[in-house]
């Protein structure tokens, strides 16, 4: 179970940590931390020293009903970040969190590894080719709806059903342009409430099925801090007790703000394993 990130292949077979570089002002936890040059390379160099094997990188929140930024707005965030980064760790893989094409095609031109798209080539219909042309491994994550609209399409009659059927969909449109590297991501968050949440986490295991490389994605979100009754600020623990369940149901890559709690995550569920 392997991608090719730049010519180096990754197994993920063995857990990865991808951590999360938000160069947005409104992101839920970490929104307007890093703006200056000397912050950004500070965390980065941070992350990749605690364990993190991917960086991603957002200059567009996600986070429920997020205020909308222009295209020229997200280029203009990233790709300068995109040239900091790789300037001081050249050997650093870079994830793109964005759903727009010519974001990820500026991004990668620019030297980044890697997509991870919200929408899986729904809110941009040039998405799929563009990454088929690029040629880079591509996270493929379940929602429906807009980042604005999402929290109202929450109605399923079977979830995973018809998650599963929606993975279906996308991974075969992506065959048939000729993605070879594909990753799944469930959405922790993304049209779903607090209970479909935690009922997608009990049935984990079975996108195993789907026989691709899965993200998951927990890291401080308000399915933990809602149950524990506390906030994101407070949720590092609540954050390592999800990752290590869905390490045990088949997670290939944990998404997180905290990368050497998720690293150690990572290496005692390997330890339990070996």
């Amino acid at each position: 179970m392997t991608i090719n990130c730049k010519g180096y292949l990754i197994d993920l077979s063995s857990p990865k940590v991808m951590g999360i570089l938000n160069i947005t002002p409104n992101s839920f936890f970490d929104g307007g931390k890093y703006k200056s040059e000397s912050q950004i390379l500070n965390q980065v160099e941070k992350m990749i020293g605690d364990g993190a094997t991917f960086i991603d990188i957002g200059a567009y929140s996600s986070k429920p009903k997020a205020e909308f930024v222009s295209d020229a707005e997200e280029l203009a965030r990233i790709v300068p970040v995109v040239n900091l980064i790789l300037q001081h760790f050249p050997q650093a893989l870079l994830s793109i969190d964005t759903f727009r094409a010519n974001v990820a095609k500026a991004t990668i031109e620019s030297g980044a590894a890697l997509i991870n798209d919200i929408s899986a080539g729904h809110l941009d219909t040039k998405m799929l080719e563009t990454i088929a042309n690029l040629q880079v491994p591509y996270v493929m994550m379940h929602m429906r709806g807009t980042p604005q609209t999402m929290q109202s399409l929450t109605h399923y009659k079977n979830m995973v059903k018809e998650m599963l059927s929606y993975f279906a969909e996308r991974i075969a449109k992506a065959r048939r342009l000729g993605i070879n590297d594909l990753i799944i991501d469930p959405g922790f968050g993304f049209a779903k409430t607090l209970d479909q949440n935690y009922e997608l986490l009990q049935k984990l295991e079975l996108f195993q099925m789907v026989e691709l490389p899965m993200l998951a994605g927990f890291s401080r979100k308000s399915m933990i801090y809602k149950v524990l009754n506390t906030n994101a600020e407070e949720a590092l623990n609540g954050t390592t007790v999800l990752n290590t369940i869905a390490l045990t149901k088949g997670a290939n890559i944990l998404r997180v703000h905290d990368v050497k709690e998720a690293v150690e995550a990572v290496n005692l569920y390997t330890k339990i394993n070996s």
